[in-house]
C-alpha cells in the first residue's frame, strides 16, 4: 500500500467508456468522489457534509431547513442558507450534470448507477450474504461478508462536522460490528476458531462493552481447546458489566458458560466444515481417471453400485475389495466410484494408503488431507488421530461423500478414516481379506474370465489385428493367467509396435521358467505378471526401470531420475513415459514419476539380478545423492550468498540444478524435501556417508523452519551413529552439530543440544573441520543463552567470531556477532547490545543477505526495544517478519510476531501485544517446543491483564507454568509472580 486514497472497488468489470468515467463516492471512510479512476474535488469540511447528507438519503430530497439542521444544528450561522446554497453549486459544477438537482426548495442527488455508494454496495453484499447462508453455502457468505467489511477505510464520514454526520458515524459503525460478528459466526462455524481468537481479542478489548464479541470469543476458545481461557472471558465480562453498568451478563452469555462447564459436545465442534475461502474446495473430486477400456467385471459393478446406493439410509456404506497384486482392485474401485458419483453431490475422496510397502500412511496424515479437501483450515485442524477423526465425523455430518481408500495395510488402519455418517460410503481395497472391518460388504476379487480378459486384450490392441490370430490372442491371456494387469503391460507392448504380430508376442510369453510355476501362490504371482512386461523392454528402458527402483521415497523427479540414470533429461524423460505406457511406473504429476509398491521391489529384485556391472546399483544412488548434495548447495548459496558452508563440503561429480532466484529454490527445496530426506537416509552407509551428512546440513532451513523438523532429526540421529561406528570423527561432528541445531530449534531439549554441540567441537578439532567447529560453538552459546548461562554463552560467541572470521566466513561472524548482542542485552549492556546487532545486520545487508539479514533486523529489534528505542524497534521487526514470511520460516514468523508482542508492552498496547501474541500462538503450534509457547503464553497473559482480562490472562499463566516446571525452566518464576495476587492486581 502507498498509504494513498484507496479507490473503492467496481463490482461490475468496465465494458466501455461510459462505466470507465462512471461517479462514484464513498463515505465509509473520509468521504470521496471519483469519475472513473480520477479523484474529484469534494471542497471543504461543510460541503463534504452536505454532500454525505444527501448521499445517505439515497435519491431523496432534502430540504435547505433540512441540510442547515444536519450541518450546524441548533446554531446556524447567519447566512447558512447561503452557504448552502455555495456549497450545492460548487458540488454540481464538480459533479456530472443532471446528478446534483433542485427541488421543491431543497436538493437531491440522484441518476447514479449500480454500486457507485459504497453503502449501497455493502447492503447488496449483506443482502446476498444473507441469501447463501440461507441456501447452507456460509463458504460463500463468508467470502461476501468479508468483501463489504472491507469497504470500510477507516472512520466513516471522517473529519465531518455537524450532529448529523456524528449519528450517522455511530449507525455506520455499529453496523460494520453486526456485519463483523456475523461474519466471525460463521468463522467458527466453519471451524476457523484458532484464527478467530487473535481478532475476537482485539475486538473485545476495543469494544469490552459488547457480549457478543465476548461469547463468540468464549466459543472460540473453547473449540481451541482452551477451556479455562473461555470460562476466564465470562468472568472478566461479569466483573467488567457489574463495575461499569450495575448488570449480570445476558442469558445467552450464561448460556454459554454453562454448557462449557458441561462440557457440552454440542460446542466441541463447527456444524459445518472449516473452509478456507480462497483455497478450500467444499466438494472435493479426488477420483483418478477411470481407464476407457474399462472390461467386464459386470456383476461386481452392480453389486458395488447397489452397496453404495443403499448409503443413504444407512450409517454408513463400506465395500472393501481385496485380492493379489495386479487383480484390478483400483480400477474396479475407481470405475464404481466414477458410475455412483451422482449419489454423492458432495464430493468424492481418495487416497493411496500405501499399504503393501515398509511405510504406509498414517491415519493422522490422510485425514489432515481429507479434511483440507473438505475445506477445513490448517489451524483448525488438531494433532491427534482421535481428534482428527471425530473432526473428520463432524464435517461430513449432513454431506453425502464418497470416500475410495485404496491399497489399505489392514482394517486399523481404514477405521479412523471411515466416515460414520447416514449418507457416506467408503470403496476399501486392500491384499488382505478385511474379516475384522465390522459391517463391511466384503469382496474377493479373482482374476478376469477368459472372455473378460480376451475382450480387455482386443480394446487395448484393436480388434483386427486379434481377429485375424485369436488362438495366440487366447494364449497371451492365458500366459497373462488373466490378471488385468498382466493383460494390459502385454497388450500395451503390442500395441505400440505396429510390426509385431500377436503370436510374436504369444510366443514371448511362452517362457513358463519365468511365469506359470510363481503364478501358483501368493506375491509370487504378482511378480511373474511384472515379469511379463519386464520381458518386453529394450535395454535402455529395463536399465532405467531397475536403476530407478532402488530410490527410497514416495516418487523421484526427471532431474533427478536423469542423475540416477546419467543421461540427459530429455532422453530420460522419453525412458520414463515409455515406462509409463507400459504401466510399470506411473505419472505422480508432471515431472515426477512413482512405482507401485510391488513394482520396486520387482525392480530392485531386478537390478540385484540383473544389472552389469554389479557395481551399478550403488554408483546410480551415488550419482542421486551427488544430485541432491549439488542442487541443496545452491539452493544454500542463493539464500546466503558469501556464505562458506559449501566451499567445506563433500566435492560432487553430478552438476544440479539451477535456479533463477531464491523463491523457486525454496519451492524446490520444500517439494523435494520428502526424497532428498529419503535419499540421505539410504546413503548412511561406508562411501556415502560423508557426502550424506553434507546434504543434511546444506538443508538445513528443512529443520529451522519447522516442516520437516522430525524426519530431519532422525535422519541426523542415524548418520551420527552409523559414522560412530564407522569411525568416522569428521561426519560424527557435522551429525552431531545438525542434532544440537534441530533440538534447540525444537526449544524443549536445551541440555541435550548443549551437550551434543560441545561434542562436536571435540570431535571437529579432532578431525580438523573448523566449520563445524564454528557452528557447535554458535550453537552452545545460543543454547547457553536460552539456559541463562550468560557468561558462558558469551565465551561460545567469541571463540565463534573469532574462528568464523579466522575462516573468512562473514556470515557466521555476522550471525554469532547478533547472537553476543543477544548476551548482553540479557545483561543490561544495551548501548553494546545495539551495536554489535547493528555490526551483524549491517554485515548481512552488505552481502546481501535477505533471510540472515531478517535474523540480524530481529535480534537488532531486541536490542532496540530494551533501548527504549520503539519505533526503530518496531521498523525493525516489521521488516523481519516480511522476509521471514516470504521465505516460509514459520519458526521464525512466530517468534517475531512474539517480538512485537513484547514490544506492545513496552509500548503500552496491550491490546495489540495481545492480537500479536495469539497470532504468535498459532503459527508455532506444532513447532518451536513447548519452552518458546510458554514464552508466548506470558506475554499474552500480560497483554489480556491490560485490557481488563485478568481472568483468561491467569489461564494463560498458569498454562506457562506448567510447561517451565516440567522444562525445569527459570522463567517459572516469574510467572509464579505473576500468579500472585499483589501482581494480579
Amino acid at each position: 500500500m502507498d498509504g494513498g486514497p484507496r479507490v473503492p472497488e467496481q463490482r461490475r468489470p468496465d465494458s466501455g467508456s461510459e462505466e470507465s468515467t462512471a461517479l462514484r463516492f464513498s463515505v465509509l471512510g473520509p468521504v470521496r468522489a471519483w469519475r472513473g479512476p480520477v479523484s474529484l474535488p469534494t471542497g471543504s469540511p461543510q460541503q463534504r457534509a452536505l454532500l454525505a447528507a444527501l448521499l445517505l438519503r439515497e435519491g431523496r430530497t432534502a430540504t435547505a431547513g433540512e441540510l442547515i439542521d444536519a450541518l450546524w444544528g441548533d446554531d446556524p450561522p447567519s447566512q447558512a442558507l447561503a452557504a448552502v446554497r455555495t456549497y450545492a453549486s460548487r458540488l454540481r459544477k464538480a459533479l456530472d450534470a443532471g446528478v446534483l438537482v433542485s427541488e421543491s426548495g431543497g436538493y437531491a442527488v440522484r441518476g447514479l448507477p449500480e454500486g457507485a455508494l459504497d453503502v449501497a454496495e455493502v447492503h447488496d453484499l449483506a443482502n446476498e450474504a444473507e441469501k447463501a447462508k440461507s441456501a447452507g453455502d456460509l463458504c460463500h457468505a463468508r467470502d461476501l461478508l468479508g468483501r463489504a467489511l472491507s469497504l470500510w477505510d477507516g472512520e466513516p464520514l471522517a473529519g465531518l462536522p455537524g450532529p448529523y454526520a456524528e449519528a450517522q458515524r455511530v449507525r455506520l459503525e455499529e453496523w460494520r460490528l453486526q456485519l463483523l460478528e456475523s461474519r466471525l459466526d460463521m468463522d467458527l462455524e466453519q471451524g476457523c476458531h484458532a484464527e478467530a481468537v487473535s481478532e475476537l481479542t482485539a475486538l473485545t478489548a476495543a469494544h469490552p462493552l459488547r457480549e457478543r464479541l465476548r461469547e463468540l470469543l468464549m466459543l472460540a476458545l473453547y473449540r481451541s481447546g482452551r477451556q479455562a481461557e473461555a470460562l476466564a472471558v465470562y468472568a472478566d465480562t461479569r466483573r467488567l458489566l457489574a463495575d461499569e453498568l450495575g448488570v449480570d451478563p445476558r442469558p445467552g452469555l450464561r448460556e454459554l458458560q454453562n454448557r462449557i462447564l458441561q462440557a457440552d459436545p454440542g460446542l466441541a465442534e463447527p456444524s459445518a466444515p472449516a473452509a478456507e475461502t480462497v483455497t478450500a474446495p467444499v466438494r472435493p473430486h479426488q477420483l483418478p481417471a477411470t481407464v476407457p477400456d474399462f472390461t467386464g467385471r459386470v456383476s461386481f459393478v452392480s453389486e458395488l453400485i447397489d452397496v453404495l446406493a443403499s448409503a443413504e439410509g444407512r450409517v454408513m456404506a463400506v465395500s472393501a475389495l481385496a485380492g493379489i497384486g495386479g487383480v484390478g482392485k483400483t480400477t474396479l474401485a475407481v470405475h464404481v466410484a466414477h458410475q455412483a458419483r451422482s449419489a454423492f453431490p458432495d464430493g468424492q475422496l481418495y487416497v493411496d494408503l500405501q499399504g503393501a510397502g515398509s511405510q504406509a500412511a498414517e491415519p493422522e496424515t490422510v485425514l489432515g488431507a481429507f479434511l483440507r479437501a473438505l475445506g477445513t483450515a490448517d489451524s483448525a485442524i488438531p494433532d491427534s488421530l482421535e481428534e482428527r477423526s471425530a473432526l473428520y465425523r463432524s464435517v461430513l455430518d449432513g454431506r453425502r461423500v464418497l470416500v475410495l481408500l485404496d491399497n489399505a495395510r489392514d482394517a486399523a488402519q481404514v477405521r479412523p478414516l471411515l466416515p460414520g455418517m447416514e449418507g457416506c460410503a467408503a470403496l476399501v481395497t486392500s491384499r488382505v481379506r478385511m474379516v475384522d472391518l465390522a459391517g463391511a460388504h466384503l469382496i474377493d476379487l479373482d482374476v478376469m474370465s477368459p472372455e473378460e480378459a480376451l475382450q480387455l486384450f482386443t480394446k487395448i490392441v484393436g480388434a483386427e489385428r486379434v481377429a485375424a490370430e485369436r488362438e495366440s490372442a487366447l494364449d497371451v491371456v492365458a500366459a497373462c493367467g488373466f490378471l488385468p494387469l498382466a493383460i494390459r503391460i502385454a497388450a500395451s507392448r503390442l500395441a505400440a509396435r505396429r510390426t509385431w504380430t500377436v503370436s510374436v508376442l504369444a510366443a514371448k510369453l511362452a517362457d513358463e521358467r519365468r511365469r506359470l510355476d510363481e503364478l501358483q501362490a501368493g506375491d509370487l504371482a504378482v511378480k511373474a505378471t511384472f515379469e511379463l512386461g519386464y520381458g518386453q523392454l529394450e535395454p535402455a528402458q529395463a536399465r532405467a526401470f531397475r536403476l530407478l527402483g532402488l530410490a527410497d521415497g514416495p516418487d523421484i523427479s526427471l532431474a533427478a531420475a536423469a542423475a540416477m540414470l546419467n543421461l540427459p533429461v530429455e532422453e530420460t524423460e522419453d525412458l520414463l513415459e515409455s515406462l509409463v505406457d507400459t504401466s510399470l511406473v506411473e505419472s505422480a504429476a508432471p515431472g515426477r514419476y512413482r512405482y507401485h509398491d510391488l513394482v520396486r521391489l520387482y525392480a530392485r529384485a531386478c537390478a540385484e539380478r540383473d544389472e552389469w556391472p554389479p557395481s551399478e546399483p550403488a554408483a546410480s544412488l551415488s550419482r542421486l545423492l551427488d544430485f541432491y548434495l549439488a542442487t541443496v548447495s545452491g539452493v544454500y548459496l542463493i539464500e546466503r550468498p558469501g556464505d562458506r558452508l559449501v566451499d567445506h563440503l563433500e566435492h560432487t561429480d553430478q552438476p544440479g540444478l539451477v535456479f533463477p532466484d531464491r523463491h523457486t529454490a525454496q519451492d524446490w527445496l520444500y517439494a523435494e524435501a520428502v526424497c532428498l530426506l529419503a535419499c540421505v537416509r539410504q546413503a548412511a552407509r561406508t562411501g556415502t556417508l560423508r557426502r550424506a551428512v553434507d546434504v543434511l546440513w546444506a538443508a538445513c532451513d528443512l529443520a529451522e523452519s519447522g516442516t520437516n523438523s522430525k524426519e530431519y532429526e532422525a535422519v541426523a540421529a542415524l548418520l551420527r551413529t552409523t559414522a560412530r561406528e564407522a569411525g568416522d570423527p569428521r561426519t560424527e561432528a557435522r551429525a552431531l552439530t545438525l542434532l544440537s541445531f534441530v533440538h534447540h530449534i525444537s526449544g524443549s531439549r536445551f541440555d541435550v543440544a548443549l551437550q551434543e554441540a560441545e561434542r562436536a567441537s571435540e570431535l571437529a578439532e579432532r578431525a580438523d573441520d573448523p566449520l563445524t567447529g564454528c557452528w557447535s560453538s554458535n550453537i552452545s552459546g545460543v543454547v547457553s543463552l536460552y539456559q541463562n548461562r550468560h557468561e558462558e554463552g558469551a565465551a561460545h560467541f567469541t571463540r565463534a567470531i573469532e574462528s568464523f572470521r579466522a575462516l573468512g566466513d562473514r556470515p557466521g561472524e555476522a550471525s554469532a556477532l547478533c547472537n553476543l548482542s543477544r548476551i548482553h542485552l540479557a545483561t543490561s549492556r544495551t548501548a553494546s547490545a545495539v551495536a554489535l546487532a547493528q555490526q551483524g545486520t549491517a554485515m548481512y545487508d552488505d552481502m546481501g543477505h535477505d533471510l540472515r539479514g531478517a535474523n540480524g533486523r530481529y535480534a537488532l529489534g531486541l536490542a532496540l526495544t530494551q533501548s527504549g528505542q520503539l519505533s526503530e524497534a518496531t521498523e525493525c521487526l516489521n521488516q523481519a517478519l516480511q522476509v521471514f514470511r516470504d521465505s516460509r520460516q514459520r519458526l521464525w514468523e512466530g517468534m517475531t510476531l512474539f517480538r512485537l508482542a513484547e514490544l506492545d508492552l513496552a509500548a503500552r498496547r496491550p491490546a495489540q501485544a495481545a492480537v500479536n501474541a495469539e497470532a504468535a500462538l498459532t503459527l508455532l503450534r506444532g513447532i518451536g517446543g513447548e519452552w518458546r509457547r510458554g514464552n508466548v503464553l506470558t506475554v499474552l497473559g500480560r497483554g489480556l491483564n491490560g485490557i481488563g482480562q485478568p481472568g483468561r490472562a491467569q489461564v494463560c499463566w498458569r498454562e506457562a507454568l506448567d510447561l517451565f516446571e516440567t522444562l525445569g525452566a527459570p522463567e517459572a518464576d516469574e510467572v509464579r509472580g505473576l500468579l500472585t495476587p499483589s501482581a494480579a492486581a
